[in-house]
């Protein structure tokens, strides 16, 4: 099964179709709506389903990653899946795409975490003989294993890709820089990093889908982040090195070896650390970090290892819940 991106174009992940007319030509439905958060915030959120679903073969819940949101290309992944007969949810972070939140500020990701519970929880709770499965790109990535800390025995597996497990050497600020950051941070909080590396110049390896990324009308900022979000990403790192150990659900990573923002060898400890009986990681040479930015044939290589894993488990995880139900 294609991936949608090889239709788009450096103006429109849609190519030369209206966003309509893209659903109708790949079958599926698409339906949005506004959730309110704890704290009373907007949150969009997003769900794709097959346009015949009388067999669905299980729920996707999409995080995407920092100065991304849960349309435009993040959206063609979505639609991809929906196609292979799943239901697809997702939402716009805080400070990303249409949900309220200052733009790219996350001085706390425990509130990210909450916000994806509370939609992916109500998408589940209205679909419960399907088995569910998380799937994060970068800091979604980092998000998707902290859900699948705090759900254990919710979910049926996890993808990973490009996950944030480890910042990059080369993507982090300079020295002194990051040794000071809880300073600068507690000091200027809102401030900028100016001193990291422009985000979409070292994730997308081909040069007209960083145009496409940058002509995204839901784009909120550049993806320098404030210091405390550079210190929150930090910490949540190493937090998820000290529990990865605790990750049992079947989990399936792909990582770019050449990704100098979300370092591979982190990916590569979290996979070695992780409990789960049922784990598979693809580092793909010369690849960076967002893998939808390579060229199309090695798209192609990538995400048809994705969609299926997805199918292979769903049908694995149906076929143990009914020899359950029948042992009962």
């Amino acid at each position: 099964m294609a991936h949608p991106i090889n239709q788009a174009n450096e103006n429109s992940p849609y190519g030369g179709l209206t966003r309509e007319q893209f659903y109708k030509k790949h079958n599926v439905t698409h339906h949005e709506a506004f959730i309110l958060n704890a704290q009373e915030m907007k949150i969009f959120t997003q769900s794709w389903r097959p346009v015949s679903d009388s067999e669905l073969k299980g729920v996707v819940a999409m995080v995407h990653g920092y100065t991304s949101d849960s349309g435009w290309m993040f959206e063609l992944t979505a639609v991809a899946i929906a196609k292979a007969g799943f239901l697809v949810c997702s939402l716009d972070l805080q400070g990303h795409g249409r949900s309220d939140g200052a733009p790219g500020s996350i001085p706390d990701i425990e509130l990210l975490v909450l916000d994806c519970t509370l939609f992916f929880d109500s998408v589940r709770e209205q679909n419960p003989t399907l088995p569910a499965f998380l799937y994060g790109e970068s800091l979604g990535g980092a998000i998707s294993i902290l859900i699948c800390l705090k759900q254990e025995g919710v979910w049926s597996g996890i993808v990973l890709n490009g996950s944030m497990c480890g910042i990059s050497a080369k993507f982090k600020p300079i020295w002194p820089l990051e040794k000071l950051l809880p300073i600068a941070a507690s000091l200027a909080p809102s401030l900028r990093l100016v001193l990291s590396k422009p985000h979409a110049s070292k994730s997308y390896k081909e040069e007209w889908k960083r145009r496409l990324v940058a002509k995204n009308p839901n784009r909120r900022f550049s993806g320098k982040p404030p210091m405390a979000t550079a210190l929150e990403f930090l910490r949540v790192c190493e937090y998820i090195k000290m529990n990865c150990h605790e990750i049992r659900v079947p989990m399936l990573m792909v990582h770019g070896e050449d990704d100098v923002v979300c370092d591979s060898e982190s990916a590569r400890f979290v996979f070695e650390s992780a409990a789960s009986k049922d784990k598979t990681l693809k580092v793909y040479p010369g690849m960076w970090h967002q893998l939808i930015g390579e060229a199309n044939e090695s798209v192609e290589i990538v995400y048809t290892t994705i969609f299926n894993w997805l199918v292979d488990r769903a049908e694995k995880a149906k076929a143990k819940n009914k020899n359950k139900n029948t042992k009962k």
